[in-house]
């Protein structure tokens, strides 16, 4: 399994968590404030799709809308 971090601003935060998932060998998103507090964290299982992520995307575009500068983690499947 392999780990990556990206800084990323709020405005850009749910387009960057939508690009990871599509990717699809994503095994856990991170979502850390600028001083590193893990504000959220939530794992993607093989054949999550659609309706059982509207619930993710709605909470992460809410954290989005309240923090500037932040950091996604990813573990991924090598």
């Amino acid at each position: 399994m392999t780990k990556e971090s990206f800084k990323i601003n709020g405005e850009n935060l749910l387009k960057k968590v939508k690009e990871l998932i599509a990717e699809g060998n994503i095994r856990k998103i991170s979502i850390h404030d600028k001083d590193g507090k893990e504000i959220m964290n939530f794992p993607l299982t093989v054949g999550v799709v659609g309706a059982l992520l509207a619930p993710v995307l709605a909470a992460v575009g809410a954290v989005a809308a309240l923090i500037g500068e932040c950091a996604i983690t990813i573990e991924k499947e090598d």
